[in-house]
């Protein structure tokens, strides 16, 4: 086990820095991960000095997912529940102990960090790869390095998308479709050009640009910047993204109970190694 933190907390005037920091996994999101941002973005939230928030992952990737893998996966391990009531999953069996779980550290936790009344930006290079995505899209600015990529390959296990489905709100529904549907790779550049990714950089400047957007976000008064985001927000929600959510989080664990009673397990027999080589 490492003794590494998992999450990095930093602050340089008004904009903090949280960084996710299991570069040796491609910064896989365990659930000691999901509760270390959920710290941090607590006290990003909480601290007076802090204007804007800037997620970024360590090393040469954003996040490759949720881990469904490594020697540290912790899915089976209680965590204190932060983003519902649903009840602790350890000591459920089936359908209910995954509804339980992803209700709090996927899309309830994804939910929660939308709301954060502090601009936040994703700062993306790499892989940003299904739960990944979801890191991103819960921000409200993405900001991409020239060699990131983006993919939702899941449909590969017979699952419809990952659990925060907010992918005809990020890209327009064909093009969300031929994502889901081909699982392929889309590219920064392509991303820029439909709308998902606000700004599109050099690897090398990935850092100051983000920082620089950060600082210039910083300027306006905290109030402005709060009510805006909100106003986004429940735009965004009045289009339909969170009854879409919940309509699509229900079809996610039909998937997962479909698989577990037709193949090996939830996740069709599928690992991290197999679905890279797929």
């Amino acid at each position: 086990m490492t003794t590494a933190p998992t999450v990095r907390y930093e602050r340089l005037g008004p904009v903090a820095t949280v960084t996710m920091n299991r570069p040796e996994y491609r910064n896989a999101q365990n659930s000691a991960m999901t509760y270390a941002l959920d710290d941090a973005f607590r006290r990003a939230s909480a601290d007076d000095d802090v204007k804007v928030v800037v997620l970024a992952g360590a090393g040469e990737h954003f996040s490759a997912g949720h881990d469904i893998g490594t020697p540290e996966r912790d899915a089976h391990l209680p965590f204190p529940r932060r983003a519902g009531l649903w009840w602790d999953h350890t000591d459920k069996e089936g359908a209910e102990q995954r509804f339980a779980r992803e209700s709090e550290v996927y899309l309830g936790m994804c939910r929660r960090w939308r709301e954060l009344p502090k601009p936040v930006i994703a700062s993306v290079q790499g892989a940003c790869v299904a739960g990944g995505l979801m890191l991103a899209w819960v921000c409200d600015v993405i900001v991409a390095s020239e060699d990131a990529f983006f993919a939702d390959p899941v449909v590969r296990m017979g699952i419809p998308g990952v659990e925060y489905f907010a992918h005809p709100w990020v890209m327009p529904p064909r093009l969300a479709k031929e994502f889901l549907f081909t699982g392929d790779r889309m590219g920064a550049r392509r991303a820029y050009e439909i709308g998902m990714v606000n700004r599109l950089v050099p690897r090398e400047e990935l850092v100051s640009e983000t920082r620089e957007l950060a600082e210039r976000m910083a300027r306006m008064p905290r109030m402005g910047l709060a009510l805006a985001k909100r106003a986004v927000n429940q735009a965004e929600d009045l289009q339909g993204l969170h009854a879409g959510l919940d309509a699509v989080f229900g079809l996610h664990h039909l998937a997962h109970a479909h698989n577990a009673e037709t193949s090996a397990d939830p996740l069709r027999g599928l690992d991290a190694r197999a679905m890279k080589e797929a």
